[in-house]
């Protein structure tokens, strides 16, 4: 039944957005001649531009189909399936021109294009929102509902079971489990086990399940062949949930290496050298601005330090960064000149007699950073990423925090998902690798952008700065 619903689901899908396609295209004729007519122009009227919509129409769906556009969402979050929305319908536009170049057709107005563009997003993003949540309180009924049986007992069962129960609105019901090494009858989280893996084939004839989750324990892979050829035997769709959380602690990230699936323990999208050539051009460009735009308050900084306080104005200190490479950080001097050698495994302190007056303010304002917009122009860092520490507190850490070191997969930074969190200064190391790690996997150049709006308001004032 839910396959078939599933079937009349994307009909209602692609019939919609046909209809959506044709209503965009007409609201942008009227947004573009009628409501902001041009002044001095002449223009086609409505019934001319519509024929373009015989070879517009089945484009769009068809790359919406290539686009995974119609592939079932129910556990993926509005804003993937926007995105996917979104980029299909930026493929698909430029068909537009290649239909006008296909017909000989010079006299549309490039505006218009760019309104349906628009229009046609905005109305096939409201119409997926309001369909979702139609979808998401039906099935909170108990109506079109997945069917689910899970094979073994172990730690990522129970968190399946728990995540299916926390989203009802998913969809998901899940019959019972099978294992081997839990007598029927026995609840795990809610559910009973209700049959053992000798009994699955029986137990796959008896019943149409939607899906099958295996989630076996590590040592139970043995038999997860066997399993397998049961599940496939039977025709119904089979996931595997591996049991490695306790053995990767972190999201991992499979991929195709010419047909032999590889699981990478982290996904670092740094890693790819398109992503670091973007990232390098935003830091060169945004270390100029900075450099421009504080370039008064760093002459200031300069000569309040020279007048208060004896020794260098720069403050040159060793840390660790990409691939735990060394390199100097500046920074304007905020404290007296010590001894390097004494000062290397020392903290700052609150009421640290070693700061200077006016190294207490550009400390806690964070003045004294600005000097790393030359770090930043040179290579060794950039302008959001994790902070850099000593080598000496980096060997510390990294015996005390297994994860410490995945920091140095990337480029440190300026400023970071840590420090607009308020981690910064003498805080909780672990929360801040837990911040770094986040920022490491989960890194967009959207996502930095939002850590230097932040810091504009929660980065550039540390009150754990002394």
């Amino acid at each position: 039944m839910i396959k078939e619903n599933q079937q009349a689901l994307n009909r209602l899908y692609v019939l919609c957005d046909a209809i959506l396609i044709v209503l965009s295209f007409v609201l942008a004729w009227l947004i573009r001649f009628e409501i902001f007519p041009p002044q001095h122009a002449i223009w086609w009227p409505l019934r001319h531009y519509m024929r373009f919509l015989i070879f517009l129409v089945p484009i769009y769906l068809i790359v919406y189909f290539t686009s995974s556009v119609y592939t079932p969402m129910r556990k993926v979050r509005f804003r993937v399936e926007t995105a996917n929305f979104v980029k299909a319908n930026m493929i698909a536009i430029i068909s537009f021109p290649v239909v006008l170049y296909a017909t000989h057709e010079a006299n549309i107005s490039r505006s218009f294009m760019a309104i349906f563009f628009a229009v046609n997003i905005f109305l096939g993003v409201t119409f997926r929102f309001y369909l979702r949540k139609i979808l998401y309180a039906i099935r909170k009924r108990g109506i079109n509902q997945k069917h689910i049986l899970l094979v073994g007992c172990s730690p990522v069962a129970e968190e399946y079971i728990k995540r299916i129960k926390k989203n009802p609105e998913w969809g998901y019901m899940i019959y019972g489990i099978v294992d081997d090494h839990v007598s029927k009858g026995t609840s795990i989280s809610g559910i009973n086990v209700i049959a053992d893996t000798s009994e699955l084939p029986e137990l796959l004839n008896e019943h149409i399940f939607d899906e099958i989750a295996v989630t076996l324990k590590l040592q139970d892979y043995d038999k997860l062949e066997k399993i397998v050829a049961a599940c496939e035997k039977s025709g119904t769709h089979t996931q595997f949930v591996p049991d490695y959380h306790n053995v990767i602690p972190t999201a991992a990230h499979t991929e195709d290496l010419d047909g032999l699936p590889v699981i990478n323990i982290r996904h670092v999208p740094l890693a790819a050298p398109f992503n670091r050539m973007i990232k390098r051009i935003v830091d060169i460009f945004g270390a100029i601005v900075m450099l421009i735009v504080f370039s008064i308050p760093m002459l200031i900084t300069a000569i309040m330090i020279k007048l208060t306080s004896p020794g260098p104005l720069i403050f040159k200190q060793e840390r660790v960064g990409l691939h735990n490479k060394p390199f100097h950080m500046y920074k304007f001097r905020s404290m007296r000149v010590e001894d390097p050698k004494k000062e290397k495994k020392k903290w700052t302190t609150k009421g640290d007699p070693r700061v200077t007056p006016v190294g207490k303010f550009i400390r806690r304002t964070s003045i004294d950073e600005l000097p790393q917009v030359f770090n930043v122009l040179k290579g060794d860092m950039s302008l959001v990423g994790p902070r850099p520490e000593r080598p000496y507190f980096v060997e510390k850490f990294a015996e005390e925090i297994p994860r410490y070191n995945i920091k140095h997969q990337v480029r440190p930074g300026i400023t970071g998902w840590a420090q607009v969190n308020r981690y910064r200064g003498d805080t909780s190391i672990r929360k801040r690798i837990d911040c770094d790690i986040y920022y490491i996997e989960n890194w967009t150049l959207g996502f930095d952008f939002r850590i230097l709006f932040l810091t504009f308001f929660k980065g550039f004032v540390n009150k754990n700065a002394y």
